[in-house]
This record gives C-alpha cells, sequence and structure tokens, in this order.
C-alpha cells in the first residue's frame, strides 16, 4: 500500500507549522505580556498539536485535528497580530496541501485503472513516452 501525496503533503505543512508555532511562542515572550511559562506553553503545546495531527491524518479525526490547528493559529493572532497573517498563510498551504493532494491522488488512481485496462487489452506495458 502507497502513502497518499495528500496524506504526505498535509503531514509536511503540519511539521513546517509546528517549528513556527513554537517559534512564534518565543516570540510572544518578548512581545505580550504573558509571561516566560504561559508564552513557552503555548508555543510547545501548539507545536505538539500539529505534530499529534500530522502523525493521526491516516486515523480518524486526523484531518479536521489539522483543519483546528488552523482555527487556533489564525486565532492566536488576537494575542500576536502578525499570527493573523502567519496563521492565514499556513490556512492557505494546509488547504492547498489537503485539496491539491486528494486531486492528485484521484488522478493517480484513475491512471492506474487506465494502464490496467491498457495492459488487459494489449498484454503489455505503455511505452514511455
Amino acid at each position: 500500500m502507497t502513502r497518499s501525496i495528500q496524506r504526505s503533503m498535509c503531514a509536511g505543512m503540519l511539521t513546517l507549522q509546528a517549528v513556527v508555532l513554537f517559534l512564534a511562542g518565543l516570540v510572544m515572550t518578548g512581545v505580550t505580556d504573558l509571561g516566560f511559562a504561559a508564552s513557552f506553553g503555548i508555543g510547545l503545546g501548539l507545536a505538539v498539536l500539529c505534530l499529534l495531527a500530522a502523525g493521526m491524518l491516516g486515523r480518524r479525526g486526523g484531518y479536521a485535528l489539522g483543519w483546528g490547528v488552523q482555527v487556533v493559529s489564525v486565532a492566536l493572532g488576537l494575542v500576536v497580530p502578525m499570527m493573523f497573517f502567519l496563521g492565514a498563510v499556513f490556512g492557505a498551504l494546509w488547504a492547498a496541501s489537503y485539496f491539491l493532494g486528494a486531486r492528485i491522488d484521484r488522478e493517480k488512481a484513475e491512471r492506474a485503472v487506465l494502464e490496467e485496462r491498457y495492459r488487459a487489452e494489449h498484454g503489455d506495458a505503455p511505452e514511455a513516452g
């Protein structure tokens, strides 16, 4: 069984987002009235949530958790206004990974069916070119 393109793309986005959210937590220490422990905890917690979502993408609720992470990332803009922008960027990247990955997986499956049909009709593999 091959891993889906959608799952790989979404997991990659969540992993990159984990790094950004962790660093955002460190930045919150200096630009908000939150203490170090709260800022660090928020950043670390969100990073762990991203990694948890990335690991759950093959299971029930994994993609829903990924969408939830996107909402929380944008909402973090209420604490650090720059996160409205970064949350929107990662939300767009997540959406692109989700929808384009699904489309690529669907087209790969269609191609596999067509190639199998060709082999059944012609008895050999299609020529490269």
